[in-house]
């Protein structure tokens, strides 16, 4: 089994920033990508950054691009989301993601076994 753990989210005035860090432990061998999704009240989870730690290769959604970065650390399977310049519509819960396929889209939801508890993101105009 996999365990996610994610921390760092808050509240923060329009145009600022935060960082969330997802920390992945138990059976993370076969861990082929990991990414971070959000979901508001009222609103479908959707992905935000997705990163496959074997080579890097990075996703974004288009209304993140350019403003959130996702990055991890190569000894541990920790993945960061560098968010800057957020604006309103970024709250929501953040979740940090895992999985061991590389198939299917992978800013999609349900082709992620492995999820974290969530961690809030508030951004006030």
């Amino acid at each position: 089994q996999l365990q996610l753990v994610e921390s760092g989210g808050g509240s923060v005035q329009a145009g600022g920033s935060l960082i969330l860090t997802c920390q992945a432990s138990g059976s993370t061998s076969n861990t082929k990508r990991m990414g971070w999704f959000r979901q508001s009240p009222g609103k479908a989870r959707e992905g935000v950054a997705t990163v496959y730690p074997g080579g890097g290769l990075t996703a974004y959604a288009d209304s993140v691009k350019g403003r959130f970065t996702i990055f991890k650390t190569n000894a541990a399977h920790t993945v960061f989301l560098q968010m800057n310049s957020l604006k309103p519509e970024d709250t929501a819960m953040y979740y940090c993601a895992a999985g061991s396929e590389t198939w299917g889209g992978s800013l999609v939801p349900d082709n992620y076994p492995y999820w974290g508890q969530g961690t809030q993101v508030t951004v006030s105009s």
